[in-house]
């Protein structure tokens, strides 16, 4: 396994790369921290462990809220069937999650 330097926020990190995955990995970096400073821009927030915290549910609820492509191509009619049922799961879910985030927290104050 490969290491590779990363920045995120203007923070070097070190990390683990599987030979082949550093281009992947290099764009799950940039996403990660563009949608950090976008929250840190945006004012509401500056500890960094808050918005790391709120960028990986972001970014986690956009990939729920994309349709999956397999699912598609595999029955055009799943993606319609299960859609409002999923989101209202994926919604349920992350509410949840905030919740539990809230509590192991609750010293900082609430996520949302």
């Amino acid at each position: 396994m490969d290491q590779i330097e990363v920045n995120i926020m203007g923070n070097s990190y070190i990390l683990g790369c599987p030979e082949g995955g550093e281009v992947p990995l290099r764009q799950a970096v940039a996403k990660v921290d563009k949608e950090m400073n976008t929250i840190r821009d945006s004012g509401k927030l500056k500890a960094r462990e808050r918005i790391a915290v709120l960028a990986a549910l972001n970014i986690a609820f956009e990939q729920l809220m994309e349709p999956c492509p397999t699912a598609q191509a595999t029955d055009p009619s799943a993606a319609t069937s299960a859609g409002p049922a999923s989101t209202a799961e994926d919604a349920i879910a992350i509410d949840r999650l905030v919740k539990r985030l809230d509590q192991v927290l609750k010293a900082d104050g609430h996520l949302l």
